[in-house]
């Protein structure tokens, strides 16, 4: 059965982001203990899935990070479709507040980064690190500060990073796709077609949807598009009625998807991809232009882009406050959307891919210091005003 209502899923995103911590952390202390050598070893292997001549050949972290993310992808896209048609993002009155605090929550993070990288063509391509909110890790924070944070304050906090997460796609799909095949788009809008053929004659049954899902997504990944892009894509072709006495066949993929992406897909993300080596990293290193500028992005522009945006909508008149939410504790909440890891990291990786291990590694320590930061001011503004 499907997730029931917020609260169910809220519960789940919680549990879900003090896992994701946990796996980062022990990422951290492996890369820094004598098993380093052995995490890159794991993460280098080279994984090869062969039909005849046709071949498909990564090293295992690009399969967690292209393959496993995938999934991901398609459960925010189906996360996105139930929202906008039947959930909160439904409702007119509800969205305003959380669109436009995502949008800010975008741009002025962006701008952030890209005054400190000015003068860096090659490290501008970073620009989209500290847009990215990690819905997960921030509701992990919240669970920690208890009971007494108003359900309101955690719906607002969730629709905000759906609206960020639909910025996140269209920004990976516009802004980091490499040089594109015409053979493997064409192979993608034959398979689009057939997806769009089968959902108008009322196919309910998900098998095949997921297997020309698996098509596009191969299609994908060889066009020069993120393969990731191809869950989105395919999630907007389930249906979310099901036939008389059916139930929604979106609904339980969602259902059925929501615990495995929650607690094995991004704890291994998180796992593969934050294993940083701290050994001889000073201040020197934390402000160098690339970390320098996705902390100033996620510590300093998300708070001021979510809570200027949504202070203006409000004094306009465009949208008001949410019912036992007062100006600190959304304050509180801007903060928390500086934690971008899970998204930030995904996007990084993007960003520097071509760049080597340097870049990589630079957008890595920013992204952890940076979300470090606005987690702990989040969690210690937000105690407060709900214990005052």
């Amino acid at each position: 059965m499907p997730i029931k209502n917020i609260q169910d899923f809220l519960k789940l995103e919680a549990a879900s982001g003090l896992i994701l911590m946990a796996a980062a952390i022990m990422a951290m202390l492996i890369a820094n203990s004598p098993l380093s050598p052995y995490y890159d070893l794991l993460l280098s292997i080279p994984v090869k899935v062969a039909v005849g001549s046709f071949e498909i050949a990564k090293p295992l972290l690009l399969w967690i990070n292209d393959g496993l993310m995938a999934l991901f992808f398609f459960l925010v896209g189906l996360e996105l479709k139930r929202e906008f048609l039947e959930g909160d993002l439904s409702k007119p009155g509800q969205i305003t507040l959380p669109a436009v605090g995502a949008v800010g929550g975008m741009l002025v993070p962006a701008v952030c980064y890209a005054l400190v990288n000015i003068d860096n063509p090659q490290a501008l391509s970073g620009w989209a690190i500290p847009t990215a909110t990690d819905i997960a890790f921030a509701l992990g924070i919240l669970a920690i500060i208890g009971s007494k944070v108003p359900l309101q304050l955690k719906v607002f906090l969730t629709s905000l990073a759906i609206f960020d997460d639909l910025g996140a796609i269209i920004v990976i799909a516009l802004f980091y796709t490499d040089q594109l095949s015409m053979m493997s788009l064409i192979v993608s809008a034959v398979v689009l077609s057939i997806l769009f053929v089968i959902n108008r004659r009322g196919v309910t049954d998900t098998a095949p949807y997921i297997f020309f899902g698996l098509i596009l997504w191969v299609a994908v990944l060889k066009s020069g598009v993120h393969a990731t892009l191809a869950g989105v894509v395919l999630a907007l072709f389930i249906p979310i009625k099901g036939k008389e006495d059916e139930p929604s066949p979106l609904k339980s993929l969602e259902h059925n998807l929501h615990a495995m992406v929650a607690f094995i897909i991004l704890p291994i993300f998180a796992f593969a991809n934050a294993g940083i080596s701290f050994e001889g990293i000073g201040f020197e290193q934390i402000t160098s232009p690339v970390p320098l500028g996705i902390i100033m992005g996620l510590v300093v522009g998300k708070q001021l882009g979510v809570f200027g945006f949504c202070f203006i909508a409000i004094k306009l008149g465009l949208a008001k406050l949410p019912e036992n939410v007062n100006w600190g504790l959304l304050y509180g909440v801007a903060m928390l959307c500086g934690v971008g890891f899970t998204m930030s990291l995904f996007i990084g990786s993007l960003a520097f891919e071509q760049t080597g291990e340097s870049g990589m590694f630079q957008d890595r320590l920013g992204i952890v210091v940076g979300s470090l930061i606005s987690g702990v001011l989040g969690y210690f503004l937000i105690r407060y005003k709900v214990n005052k």
